[in-house]
């Protein structure tokens, strides 16, 4: 190899080798900081993307899960409010019951109409309070409850991606019957009034029925959503997350390289000075 002032071969290739090492390392230096092998489009475009878009199905999951919590507190609060009505009327039936008996006084079949009334009345406020986030699935002319199901991409109808479970009528009157001319002030309208609590608990249970098996449809999807979160949130990590274990290794090398490029840099720096010695 020629001797030269002006041109020092062996530094340049020391300096080559040594900027490929500071590269190597602050790749590793920041996948260890980050925990992420691809954090931008720059470490590799193509995953990069895909995990973007997964990111955004994330992000869309999580209002499918605000939406079915928010269902499922509204189908809850109606099941609360229909339960409760189902015991209201268990208590009218004992009080029609209770005014049949012959051997009731006036006196006595007062006292528990006065009850059935107060009964009567109790239903309704249950069914107006039935309210959660301005929702009320229970009185008359009340609201569907809809959440969620899955992501809506633009093209699909409103069915696909979303449940609807129907408002149902429970108040006294509209709903179950039970009008403000019933009473149990005689044998023979407390009969008549023991008719209508038994098509009303037919009535009730029949919207119970549908209200539980809304709300289980309702659970289950929620249930469903967090396993596909999860599922998701798995399939990113296995596309950009860096393999710590991996990346300490490295570090590890990428030091030592660093150190013997540094020092071969140095004497590379020297070999000038040797052209020196033939002027001597």
């Amino acid at each position: 190899m020629a001797f030269s002032v002006n041109t020092n071969a062996g530094a340049l290739f020391a300096l080559q080798s040594l900027n490929k090492t500071n590269s190597q390392l602050d790749s590793v230096q920041s996948r260890i900081n980050t925990g992420l092998k691809v954090a931008s489009a720059k470490d590799n475009a193509a995953v990069f993307a895909i995990a973007q878009g997964q990111r955004a199905d994330l992000a869309g999951l999580g209002a499918v899960k605000g939406s079915l919590d928010r269902a499922s507190s509204s189908i809850n609060v109606a099941l609360a409010a229909t339960e409760a009505v189902s015991d209201l009327l268990v208590q009218l039936k004992e009080k029609a019951v209770a005014s049949t008996d012959p051997g009731a006084d006036a006196a006595a079949r007062i006292a528990l109409n006065d009850e059935f009334q107060n009964l009567i009345d109790q239903i309704d406020t249950v069914v107006n309070n039935a309210e959660f986030n301005g929702v009320n699935a229970v009185k008359n002319g009340g609201n569907a409850i809809q959440a969620l199901t899955a992501l809506a991409d633009g093209t699909n109808t409103a069915g696909d991606y979303s449940i609807t479970i129907a408002a149902t009528d429970i108040s006294a009157s509209d709903g179950l019957g039970l009008t403000t001319t019933v009473d149990i002030l005689n044998v023979t309208n407390a009969s008549s009034s023991l008719a209508l609590i038994t098509t009303a608990e037919t009535t009730l249970n029949t919207l119970l029925s549908k209200l539980g098996a809304g709300g289980k449809r309702i659970d289950i999807q929620r249930a469903f959503t967090d396993k596909l979160s999860d599922a998701i949130e798995i399939g990113i990590g296995n596309l950009v997350d860096a393999d710590l274990a991996r990346e300490s290794a490295n570090l590890q090398s990428l030091q030592v390289r660093q150190q013997l490029g540094l020092q071969a840099l140095s004497i590379a720096n020297q070999a000038p000075g040797s052209v020196l010695s033939l002027f001597r």
